[in-house]
């Protein structure tokens, strides 16, 4: 029982966390400054620019994704800009014009495209592949402190890990700056503070949450994870600094517990076929949000500091 837990489900377990927590860190400033739609945004503006740099390089790697991932950015805002000066349309509605046509733009070239040799598809792409990055070369605990056998761990996991890292890091050394500047963001441009390059960084680093955590779990998790902790949390305390960590808190419990009900849930009601575990974790992560909404001791209030 042990080997088969490490081999197939330790590793999708400590991925699905590691892509909550990484979307969820920049997820708590998204939403403080009321941008909690930007990572929806994100999610649907980065699935293109994956798919022109798998196209473009022929391989699944960070560096074409990334780089695709901004550049499709880079044209979600001018279209976006280009709709909203000569349609004379709400900028709402040039957003979701813009989004919505790149990411169907992805689709379409992803279905025409020859993705036999790796896991992108329409399919991968929307739910991920959790289930399938398990630890062929474990056979038991001691297995962990093994080099042979770590050096064969799924590649997504030392990737999202160095991310979270980076992430955690930075937000420890810019803590201070990003927080005035999300709160009072006149008051941090009086200081001398640079809002615009605060708020571009912060994009970035969604952006490459997003792309790092989109191989393994596909859109809906990084939808969900973007906005579902950090709300949750910001129901439960009105402290910044507790905030980010019940986000993470809260991410880590949705991805441990969506996995499991996606594996032996069915099995639990009498199904023979499991479902999908990044569906499972999404749907998990808004059933706690939606126990917040109702139990939360901050549900009413609408400041944090």
């Amino acid at each position: 029982m042990g080997v088969d837990f490490i081999q197939f489900s330790l590793t999708p377990i400590l991925i699905g966390v590691l892509a909550s927590v990484a979307c969820a860190l920049p997820g708590n400033f998204l939403i403080l400054r009321q941008q909690a739609l930007l990572g929806d945004a994100v999610s649907h503006v980065v699935f293109p620019g994956i798919v022109m740099g798998f196209l473009v390089s022929g391989t699944v790697s960070a560096t074409p994704m990334v780089m695709g991932a901004i550049s499709a950015a880079i044209i979600a805002v001018v279209c976006i800009e280009i709709i909203k000066r000569f349609g004379r349309i709400d900028p709402g509605a040039a957003m979701g014009i813009t989004f919505s046509s790149l990411f169907a733009s992805g689709v379409i070239a992803l279905e025409q495209s020859d993705t036999t040799t790796v896991h992108l598809d329409v399919e991968h792409a929307l739910m991920g592949n959790l289930e399938s990055l398990i630890w062929y070369e474990a056979n038991g605990w001691h297995s962990l402190i093994e080099p042979a056998s770590l050096a064969q761990l799924p590649h997504e996991l030392n990737r999202l890990a160095l991310v979270c890292i980076i992430i955690l890091v930075l937000l420890f050394i810019f803590w201070r700056p990003l927080k005035i500047s999300t709160f009072d963001e006149y008051f941090a441009r009086t200081t001398g503070l640079p809002t615009i390059t605060i708020s571009l960084c912060l994009t970035m680093i969604s952006t490459i949450s997003a792309v790092t955590a989109f191989d393994a779990v596909g859109c809906i998790i990084v939808i969900a994870m973007f906005i579902c902790p950090p709300a949750t949390a910001r129901l439960i305390t009105n402290r910044l600094y507790f905030q980010v960590w019940w986000s993470v808190g809260f991410a880590s419990l949705s991805a441990v517990l969506g996995y499991i009900l996606a594996g032996y849930g069915p099995l639990w009601l009498g199904v023979e076929n499991s479902v999908s575990a990044a569906g499972m974790i999404a749907t998990i992560s808004g059933f706690i949000l939606g126990l917040a909404c109702l139990f939360g001791q901050y549900r009413a209030r609408t400041n944090c500091s």
